[in-house]
């Protein structure tokens, strides 16, 4: 069976990816992690992640994926023996120094990050031999690509499948540090790719357009099919910084399409599951490299994409099954009278109108407007911890 794997920022998000849907989660700690700006795990928090996933027969995989200088290797060793410790189920590398440490004086599984390029056979093979269990391919490969590989090789392959795309090869980027001293390769990427840029010349513009390095994000829903018959051994969701509704959308999308061509062998409409995606979208999104070469429609070269979106209204956190009260903490503005719909973590959808909500003093609320409010609101059939309400 093929691996769903999910971005997790905090706990929180960890618990939201496993309960909707995903396999295995991967995680930063707080050292030689590439999102430094991400909620990264302290080894407490290490060890409550292993013990929640493994309670469910899912896997924790922990980041060590950051390109080292001298300064930045202080404790490693003593770092990848707190992680065996916590019983981590892999490490995600791409220094051959962090590699060959695990490697050496830890039982961990390492896995070879994205950021070491692998684009071909032989160094797949490289790796394999080395010891290491997994590769994440680059993301420069088309599915054939990916295919052909795959034939050739033992070792489990990991391919990309959604989230931002980088501009730069493997995400190798030195864009950020020269522009902002935000090393891009040790975690502080500054997405200076996205900002808006004018081509002058003696301090007189050339063009009446600003214009963007970055690209679409990643989508590959209808690629999936295809990566699973290549018996590719992990899918991966990209997003540690993302919210838990976008979590929660993207993984429950991709796990029922997963599932559903498991069952049946075949998808004959992408588009309901696209119509799902699109709930939790912020950015256009394309196939990447998947279907060939991206062409100037995968590019954001002079538009912005963001779009904000302000469905995800309310996060259950209980539900009195005698009275029907739920209680929720509000995320987005919402009021009495909204069509209102609950997703379940087992993918389900209903409907219901907001007729009934209470603030924290049981008195009488007619709007939801301050974020992380605890409030309770009636809904007509039974909900679990963790459902998310959101606006139709």
């Amino acid at each position: 069976m093929i691996e769903l794997l999910a971005p997790a920022g905090d706990l929180e998000k960890l618990k939201i990816a496993l309960l909707y849907g995903a396999d295995a989660v991967f995680i930063g700690g707080t050292n030689f992690s590439l999102r430094a700006r991400a909620s990264n795990f302290t080894l407490s928090d290490i060890a409550e992640a292993t013990h929640f996933a493994h309670e469910r027969g899912k896997k924790v995989y922990v980041t060590t994926n950051i390109i080292p200088h001298n300064e930045d290797m202080d404790g490693l060793l003593l770092y990848l023996k707190a992680l065996e410790e916590r019983k981590v189920d892999a490490i995600i590398s791409a220094s051959p120094l962090i590699i060959d440490t695990a490697l050496k004086h830890t039982s961990l599984e390492v896995h070879l990050s994205t950021q070491q390029s692998a684009t071909n056979t032989e160094a797949v093979k490289f790796w394999h031999e080395l010891g290491i269990k997994r590769i994440v391919l680059a993301r420069e490969l088309d599915k054939h690509q990916i295919r052909r590989l795959k034939e050739k090789t033992k070792a489990d392959i990991e391919v990309f499948i959604h989230g931002g795309m980088c501009m730069s090869y493997s995400g190798r980027c030195s864009l950020s540090n020269n522009m902002t001293d935000r090393d891009a390769n040790r975690g502080g990427c500054a997405h200076s790719c996205r900002w808006n840029y004018d081509l002058t010349l003696d301090g007189v513009s050339l063009s009446d357009h600003s214009f963007s390095m970055s690209s679409k994000d990643l989508e590959a829903l209808e690629q999936i099919p295809y990566l699973i018959d290549s018996k590719v051994s992990s899918l991966k969701i990209e997003g540690r910084m993302k919210s838990l509704h976008y979590i929660a959308t993207v993984v429950s999308t991709y796990r029922k399409l997963i599932d559903d061509y498991t069952k049946n062998g075949s998808i004959p409409d992408f588009n309901p599951y696209l119509i799902e995606l699109q709930k939790a979208e912020n950015r256009l999104t394309s196939h990447g490299y998947l279907e060939g070469l991206p062409g100037v429609d995968e590019q954001l070269f002079n538009k912005s994409s963001e779009q904000p979106n302000q469905l995800f209204v309310g996060l259950v956190i209980s539900y009195d099954e005698n009275t029907g009260i739920s209680t929720i903490e509000q995320r987005n503005y919402f009021e009495l009278g909204d069509d209102l719909e609950v997703f379940s973590p087992d993918g389900t959808v209903k409907d219901f109108k907001l007729d009934y909500m209470t603030d924290e003093k049981n008195e009488i609320t007619p709007i939801a407007r301050h974020p992380k409010q605890v409030l309770k609101i009636k809904i007509p059939f039974c909900v679990e911890p963790y459902a998310m309400i959101r606006k139709k």
